[in-house]
């Protein structure tokens, strides 16, 4: 499948679905973004949905892009990743987004590639 699906015909379509699941209030929405989105093999899509994921700005939707490897700021597209930390930099309230960043460097479970990018992150949102 083609990794550029913004000339595709269909990504508007896809774009729609994504912003209809960001502003629907359900948390099982979070889910679906976590499932079928950060986990496309198409950029555009994990790139959509992780930013999307963000503008929620809650604690959930946050986590799956800080805190899970592979997805948001540790997704392996430096896109993708740059994307999701540039739309965490414009949150206007960045009170929660800093507390999934501090949860996640705090805690033991996570490996250290994943606690050191949130360390970078947060250190960038306490300058913006």
């Amino acid at each position: 499948m083609d990794n550029n699906m913004r000339n595709n015909k269909n990504f508007s379509k896809v774009s729609n679905i994504i912003e209809s699941l960001t502003i629907n209030p359900s948390p099982d929405s979070i889910a679906v973004l976590e499932e079928i989105g950060t986990n496309s093999s198409i950029d555009d899509v994990r790139e959509l949905t992780s930013r999307a994921l963000v503008k929620r700005n809650e604690h959930d939707s946050l986590a799956v892009v800080i805190s899970n490897r592979g997805k948001g700021i540790n997704d392996m597209s430096t896109v993708v990743a740059m994307s999701t930390i540039n739309e965490l930099l414009s949150l206007e309230n960045k009170e929660e987004a800093m507390k999934v960043l501090e949860n996640t460097i705090s805690s033991e479970s996570f490996d250290e590639e994943v606690k050191e990018n949130a360390r970078s992150v947060k250190a960038l949102m306490a300058l913006s």
